[in-house]
């Protein structure tokens, strides 16, 4: 069936910037112009129509780091679960990180994780393997191996790469096969902690975990890929002293691109007041000034992307002590609306918008994604003024850890379209 956007405003920084139609014929973009208004008179059209007036068309929204918990933690997430949540959220693709059971450390586990989303005909999953075998930062995976599965990235999220030596050998190593490092910078003799230390933390009587228990590490970091010439990928940035690390890197030409997610550039470590688990994370939230220095960097171009590091836990991870509650937040259905709070702020653009949740993640995990004739019709049609409460019980995700339920949002994705096919269409 030929599917007709009609009347969207369509972005793609770089390529078109137009109120417009689009026409899709076998899941790719065949025509990017205005049709006659006696096309849709005509009732003979095998073709479906997508009134998008008054909306956004922009390139399909990608997720460079989620975690979907599949395969061995299906209780807290399934492939399944979050692909839908991640329709829901206009994501048209996501990458999911290796710390599930057994890691994603191999042919086997990378193909079922392929396998295993390809049968939802929904959005597009791509693996992230792990730099070290079983993420225990001893010995390094089979790059080549799990590149030919279809890894395209290597990253031992959740945990550090301690170990400087073996972090330098990753990246030749990755640079040699031709995958992107994502690392999770984290020094864990400093990351002693449940929160941000800090005023808060005191207050609470809670231990806390410094600033430079991350920015030591993005330190190294940069340092090693200046070293190798290898690019590296700084994830889930939360401090000012890493945004102004990143900055300086870049501004010397390292190959350093960085990430941080909604929560860091949204909320402070005064959220964790009442001991409210759903807002424990690793890194943790931290400091109005850190807050203030990750808009900044998003700003300025120091921090290229916008990910959610979706995060699901069960309630046997989050209803328990603070001490004791596992680390993370899910993220795939509140991450559009808080960026275009952002927007609705001053402080990006929404072409700018768009560039972190889709243009960057494209060009740095090197997954096409352009709206031009021929390219595949992988979209997100956003309504920027369509106003909703977030209600984490209607949400998709298996879990339910949101620190977001029952905020007021205004603007989200109202279709997500794959490969010329609605995945989402939001009632």
């Amino acid at each position: 069936m030929q599917v007709i956007i009609k009347g969207g405003h369509v972005i793609d920084p770089g390529n078109i910037d137009a109120v417009t139609d689009i026409t899709i014929n076998d899941g790719l973009i065949t025509d990017l112009a205005k049709l006659e208004p006696n096309f849709f008179d005509n009732k003979s059209h095998d073709v479906q129509v997508i009134d998008a007036a008054g909306c956004f068309v922009v390139p399909g929204l990608i997720d460079m780091h989620v975690h979907l918990r599949e395969p061995g933690q299906e209780y807290k997430e399934s492939i399944e679960t979050g692909i839908l949540a991640a329709a829901a959220g206009g994501f048209t693709a996501v990458c999911c990180m290796p710390n599930t059971n057994p890691v994603n450390d191999n042919r086997q586990t990378t193909e079922y994780i392929i396998k295993t989303a390809a049968q939802f005909h929904s959005v597009k999953v791509y693996p992230v393997a792990s730099i070290s075998q079983e993420l225990k930062g001893l010995e390094l995976s089979e790059y080549g191996e799990l590149k030919d599965a279809g890894a395209i990235a290597v990253s031992d999220d959740g945990l550090p790469v301690s170990d400087s030596q073996l972090m330098r050998r990753s990246l030749e190593y990755a640079k040699g096969v031709g995958l992107k490092v994502i690392s999770h910078c984290e020094d864990p003799g400093l990351s002693v902690g449940d929160m941000n230390e800090g005023l808060t933390a005191t207050r609470m009587g809670l231990a806390g975990i410094p600033n430079a228990s991350e920015s030591i590490m993005v330190m190294r970091d940069i340092a090693l890929c200046e070293l190798t010439g290898t690019p590296v990928h700084i994830a889930h940035v939360s401090t000012k002293e890493s945004v102004h690390a990143i900055r300086d890197a870049k501004l010397r030409g390292v190959l350093v691109t960085a990430e941080t997610a909604p929560h860091y550039f949204t909320l402070t470590d005064e959220a964790v007041r009442k001991y409210n688990t759903n807002s424990k994370m690793n890194p943790p939230l931290r400091s109005i000034a850190d807050r203030d220095a990750i808009r900044k960097g998003l700003a300025d171009g120091t921090i290229d992307v916008i990910a959610t590091d979706h995060a699901p836990h069960s309630v046997l991870e989050k209803e328990v002590e603070f001490d004791k509650a596992a680390n993370g937040i899910i993220g795939l259905e509140t991450s559009l609306p808080l960026g275009l709070k952002l927007v609705e702020e001053g402080v990006l653009t929404f072409e700018m918008l768009i560039r972190k949740m889709s243009k960057n993640p494209s060009k740095i995990i090197g997954i096409p994604r352009s709206v031009v004739v021929g390219a595949p019709a992988d979209l997100t049609i956003i309504n920027p003024t369509r106003s909703h409460t977030y209600d984490v019980e209607k949400g998709f995700s298996k879990s339910k850890n949101s620190p977001f339920n029952g905020w007021e949002f205004k603007g989200m994705a109202v279709y997500t379209i794959v490969n010329g096919r609605i995945v989402f269409e939001s009632k």
